[in-house]
């Protein structure tokens, strides 16, 4: 990101003066209270949270519990306190939501009865759109973008040849896995047959005596090292789902996950398709539950977690990520019909390293920016440099084409993923990070929330973190109304907490950089800072 600072913020306050209103849900003067600055001088934390605390840690705070959480708590009770917000529409582009989940439930957008939708759009050709839309239609499983490339044939461009040796790479990657699954099912099924059940623990692995037959033994071996490093039934069927995934679809240029659709998906104007249910199988909407209960699974109702604004939020469902790498041509009208239908706020918890259409997707983006909409977005999970010193890496969605020195647009905020612990270790082994495209850190690992069939559970990822963001820019957006995209964007990352120190990145203890240097901002978000800075700058001041 290249701008002046000095100069955005100026121009940030002098339209905060003109268009600065008195609505009734305002938050009252904050100006008595004190930001959260800087976190170098707190010690680690060296006890383990309770599970309690855990399931929540995202909404804990720096100061007090010594974790990068973003003082969610903090904010609701010295800020927001019982004061009733407007009501915000945020669009989530997923897997499709479990819009039936009793914990998301009254939090689900429906366009007849919005209050936050006032001008509905009675033009659009999406009919019965009551939750938001399906733009996979009956598709779940699909090819990832390389896969799409090589599929098309030859064509001699760079993109080719590159696509084509990753390709080639992957699947080779794929072989030692296939045969690590081979043996642990061979050693599954027969402890399963000697113990008499389909599910045993690791004391039914121990009570095996040293007079079983040998292969008993030797599957013993296999499946107590498995359980030993906490890898379960669970796990193998996991791993196996994840071979079958890659083989089956993601890489297998045989495969046209997009025939039942019925649309070109390489032609922008072919729009009429897909349908009005948002949630889709759900066997396939758990990712997109999950994202959507880190921003609104009801607070304070005993139930799961709780959701960073749940009381302000109305969740539109707009399923366009399938299990595969996402069309930029859904992607596209994605956030179009968000913007057209009311979202102040989208977050997309997806993203690929080829793009066959992202023109499609920058346009959207600006047109988004053009109707005032914030889209935060996760930055990745592959422990990459997006900015190394070499040459830049692209990934899609973005902000700022190749080399480009500005970004094309205000409203894009970019999220990396930390852990629920302070110091050297506190970013997310996977997690992207970069001094140009990746803007703030957030909690994005053990995050807890909803998922299928009423459930919930533990997942982590960017995809996390970037819902957990996308969630304080709601509660901005909901008492601070007059604030735009662009304004909700610098406030979120000029008032997180800075870190000056060194932190362990991609996973590797021998590879620590300055928290400062892995962000444009520096920072980690910090809904309590937020609140105070964004009702500075609503007031002018």
């Amino acid at each position: 990101m290249n701008f002046n600072k000095t100069i955005y913020l100026s121009a940030a306050l002098a339209l905060a003066l003109t268009s600065c209103s008195t609505q009734k849900n305002k938050l009252p003067n904050l100006s008595t209270l004190q930001p959260i600055e800087n976190a170098d001088h707190l010690p680690t934390r060296k006890s383990n949270l309770s599970e309690e605390d855990l399931q929540r840690w995202s909404h804990l705070d720096i100061i007090n519990d010594t974790i990068p959480g973003m003082s969610v708590d903090r904010a609701y009770a010295e800020i927001i306190k019982d004061k009733v917000g407007n009501k915000v529409i945020v669009a989530v582009i997923d897997s499709g939501i479990e819009i039936d989940h009793e914990d998301l439930k009254p939090q689900i957008y429906n366009k007849n009865t919005s209050k936050a939708n006032k001008k509905k759009n009675k033009k659009s050709i999406y009919k019965d759109d009551i939750h938001g839309w399906n733009f996979l239609g009956k598709s779940n499983a699909e090819n990832l973008e390389m896969t799409r490339i090589v599929k098309k044939g030859d064509d001699g461009s760079e993109t080719y040849k590159r696509a084509k040796a990753e390709l080639d790479e992957k699947i080779a990657e794929l072989k030692p896995l296939q045969d690590r699954l081979v043996v642990l099912e061979t050693a599954n099924e027969t402890i399963v047959k000697h113990l008499g059940k389909e599910v045993y623990t690791t004391e039914d692995l121990e009570a095996i005596v040293e007079t079983a037959p040998e292969n008993v033994l030797e599957a013993k071996k296999v499946m107590y090292a498995l359980y030993k490093a906490g890898r379960t039934n669970a796990y193998l069927a996991d791993f196996k789902n994840y071979i079958s995934s890659q083989m089956d679809s993601h890489l297998n240029v045989n495969f046209n996950g997009r025939a039942v659709v019925g649309d070109n998906p390489y032609d922008i104007n072919d729009i009429n398709y897909g349908d009005n249910d948002v949630m889709g199988d759900r066997d396939h909407a758990k990712h997109g539950t999950h994202v959507a209960g880190i921003i609104a699974q009801t607070r304070g109702n005993g139930l799961g977690g709780d959701g960073v604004a749940s009381e302000v939020t109305e969740i539109m469902s707009l399923r366009a990520v399938p299990d595969g790498d996402e069309y930029d041509k859904d992607i596209a009208l994605a956030i179009r019909y968000a913007a057209d239908n009311g979202a102040k706020v989208i977050n997309g918890s997806f993203g690929k390293y080829f793009s066959q259409n992202n023109e499609w997707v920058q346009d959207a983006i600006k047109y988004a920016a053009s109707k005032d909409v914030l889209i935060v977005v996760a930055a990745g999970n592959d422990a990459l440099d997006l900015n190394p010193s070499t040459g830049d890496v692209e990934r899609y969605p973005n902000d700022r084409n190749l080399n480009a020195p500005k970004e094309f647009a205000d409203n894009f905020l970019v999220v990396g993923a930390l852990n629920p612990k302070f110091g050297e270790g506190m970013v997310a082994n996977f997690s992207n990070f970069g001094n140009k495209d990746v803007d703030v850190f957030a909690p994005g690992v053990k995050i807890y929330a909803t998922t299928p069939y009423g459930k919930y559970e533990y997942l982590q990822g960017t995809s996390m973190a970037s819902p957990n963001v996308a969630g304080v820019a709601a509660l901005i957006r909901s008492y601070y109304p007059n604030l735009t995209a662009a304004q909700v964007k610098q406030i979120i990352m000029d008032s997180g907490v800075s870190v000056k120190q060194e932190v362990i990145v991609s996973g590797d203890k021998d590879d620590k950089r300055n928290f400062q240097e892995i962000s444009t901002s520096g920072k980690f978000v910090n809904a309590y800072n937020a609140l105070i800075l964004a009702d500075k700058v609503s007031r002018g001041k």
